[in-house]
């Protein structure tokens, strides 16, 4: 196994002991149906992931004007996950819902992604 590969396994154990677990949803568009002259309902698709819900800090706020009051950083382990989180998606965390907003951060040395920390508000 390469290093960056035992890495991406040691951050979803560290992220599994010391955060919890959250869903990610994203919705798939339906498709055109010739016989309504529309589109079909799409559907939701949800994945679980192992995340850590953080609060930004001062400093985050002086160096950044996108992070509003009551935004939060969450880090999420890259093992395992489905698919890439992206800035559609929604997150669910202990029962509420937050929008992944930018920036959208992918910690991928040598092309092997180990977290995403996203930004999120609810």
């Amino acid at each position: 196994m390469a290093f960056y590969d035992e890495m991406a396994v040691m951050a979803l154990e560290m992220i599994t002991e010391f955060g919890q677990p959250v869903t990610i949803s994203k919705t798939e568009p339906g498709e055109y149906d010739p016989e309504t002259g529309g589109d079909t309902p799409g559907s939701t698709i949800e994945q679980t992931a192992q995340g850590i819900l953080l609060d930004f800090t001062g400093q985050e706020f002086q160096n950044n004007s996108l992070i509003k009051q009551g935004d939060k950083k969450l880090k999420i382990a890259a093992q395992g996950l489905k698919w890439v989180p992206d800035l559609l998606n929604k997150v669910i965390i202990q029962g509420r819902t937050w929008s992944i907003v930018p920036p959208l951060k992918e910690v991928n040395p040598a092309g092997t992604p180990i977290l995403y920390e996203l930004q999120v508000r609810s």
